[in-house]
């Protein structure tokens, strides 16, 4: 087992932010909401307070017992979680005179473990309503701002109690320029963290963890040629080897090409997968099918069943092997309620309770640049690991309108251009996703003397951390008249090429 810190999170928007930080710094941690139970073990270094859209002094704040932690582990409090340290052990937070939202200036007041090496007018990033106007007794200030009394503190008695700390600003935001640094020094030197989770040491231990999951049981897993699914099932691959059936879709609204490509690349890395061409059976159910969420659900209604078919023709499978991350399960439990069900990975959701397999889901406590770093250690290769991401109903939702084959052909062969393109120019690690999409629009052009009426088509490329938000990608002019002009000279069918210049929001990265 890997020594972790907890991070309660109260509702804050930082809150994955805390978390990613904290990984950064090499020490596994978990994010759990503020209401569920702490369990304390010998793995457990110490517990983070979360920020929270709530004012401490709100009848249904959230509340944790502080002192209660602090008993057992050290703890740092960050915005609500200091003014909320701070108010329970006999302090006064009050609503601010005006929102401190933004840069800040951070002066230290005396020397503490927490602050080393920070430099004096180091920037911190402030983002409160509420202001620790005067702290308990038995704590004192390490640190103010030109337009706060109370930037960083801790408790005077941290000789004779477990440490308990408190942050008025948010260090692990990009803006806190020795944020970093800060919670560093709550981790090693507060904690006691060895600092030494790694993408190998996470290898060696889900593997050992997968043997003792799985045992001599077989696994079936539905495999997209996307990033956590491919990491997810070579990880179970390596320790169950050929026990491990993956199942890998042409649902026929895939990449040009992609179903003969991701195949060729998992048998490279040594993954046990069966290829099934399923497109006249999707094409059958999509005829006639023009909404949106329409086409969506047939996508995902076909693939269960195709993928329940196939998998009823392995004898013996126990256990199904899910790509499922962390972003996945945070989003699915409430700050304020009871967790609800983690939901499924998009490519096997909803799977028939019949089938009553057993969950492996080895990446479930990643970040998206954690898997693929674990994947880089994994010896998978480049090509798997920096692809796009591609929505699991395909290019199905990239064809507003009707979905048939002759319009998947005519997608493809543009989308082939723009892609390649793209890798080709250099531009391609630029933009976090990019593709075609085919308009039901047609237009009159001329080629040669010819009078044409063909489609338009729609090139969108976006830059994105994790496309919660994105930004149109900036690609130069050149390149796109080049992209523009290869599609219509070689694509037959699509005579007006438009680039799309929306960022999220409002708009959001697919059409549909």
């Amino acid at each position: 087992m890997t020594e972790k810190i907890l991070i309660l999170d109260f509702g804050s928007q930082y809150t994955q932010l805390i978390a990613r930080a904290v990984r950064e710094c090499n020490v596994y941690c978990e994010i759990v909401p503020y209401h569920k139970p702490v369990v304390f073990d010998e793995y457990l270094k110490g517990i983070i307070l979360s920020g929270s859209p709530f004012s401490v002094n709100d009848d249904n704040a959230p509340m944790v017992d502080v002192e209660l932690l602090a008993k057992r582990l050290p703890v740092l409090g960050i915005c609500y979680g200091a003014q909320l340290t701070a108010k329970q052990f006999g302090g006064r937070v009050e609503k601010s005179e005006k929102r401190e939202y933004g840069r800040a200036t951070l002066h230290k007041k005396i020397s503490d473990v927490l602050l080393e090496d920070v430099s004096e007018k180091s920037q911190v990033w402030m983002s409160h309503g509420d202001s620790i106007l005067e702290l308990p007794k038995r704590f004192e200030v390490l640190a103010t701002t030109d337009s706060i009394p109370v930037a960083a503190f801790r408790c005077k008695d941290v000789e004779s109690i477990i440490p308990i700390y408190g942050l008025q600003f948010h260090p692990e935001v990009y803006h806190s320029t020795e944020g970093k640094k800060i919670l560093k020094n709550f981790l090693v030197e507060i904690c006691g963290c060895s600092a030494d989770w790694t993408p190998a040491s996470f290898v060696q231990e889900t593997v050992e963890a997968l043997k003792k999951q799985i045992g001599t049981r077989k696994v079936i897993m539905g495999l997209s040629g996307g990033v956590d699914s491919t990491v997810a099932a070579t990880l179970i691959h390596k320790a169950i080897g050929k026990n491990l059936f993956g199942i890998f879709v042409d649902n026929g609204v895939l990449r040009k090409d992609e179903f003969q490509q991701v195949l060729d690349s998992y048998n490279k890395i040594g993954l046990n997968v069966k290829g099934v061409d399923a497109r006249e059976h999707f094409y059958t159910k999509l005829a006639g099918k023009s909404n949106p969420e329409e086409k969506r659900k047939i996508i995902g209604g076909t693939f269960i069943d195709v993928f329940d078919s196939e998998a009823h023709k392995i004898e013996g499978v126990e256990m199904l092997g899910q790509g499922t991350i962390y972003p996945d399960v945070i989003e699915s439990i409430s700050v304020h309620g009871p967790s609800v069900t983690i939901k499924s990975h998009h490519n096997v959701g909803g799977l028939p309770e019949t089938m009553k397999l057993d969950l492996v889901e080895p990446l479930r406590f990643l970040f998206k640049d954690e898997v693929r770093r674990v994947g880089t250690e994994l010896g998978i290769p480049a090509e798997l690991l920096n692809r796009h991401p591609f929505p699991g109903p395909g290019l199905a939702i990239r064809i507003l309108g009707e979905v048939t084959e002759e319009k998947v052909d005519l997608l493809q062969r543009a989308d082939a251009i723009f892609i390649n393109g793209l890798k080709e120019h250099n531009l391609y690690d630029k933009v976090w996703q990019a593709g075609a999409i085919l308009l039901p629009v047609q237009s009159v052009g001329v080629m040669g003397d010819e009078r044409t009426y063909e489609y338009t088509l729609a090139l969108r490329a976006v830059t994105s951390v994790d496309g919660m938000t994105a930004d149109w990608a900036h690609l130069p002019y050149e390149f796109l008249a080049h992209i523009s002009n290869e599609i219509i000279n070689k694509v037959r069918g699509i005579n007006r090429v438009v680039y799309d210049i929306s960022s999220k929001p409002p708009a959001t990265i697919e059409w549909e």
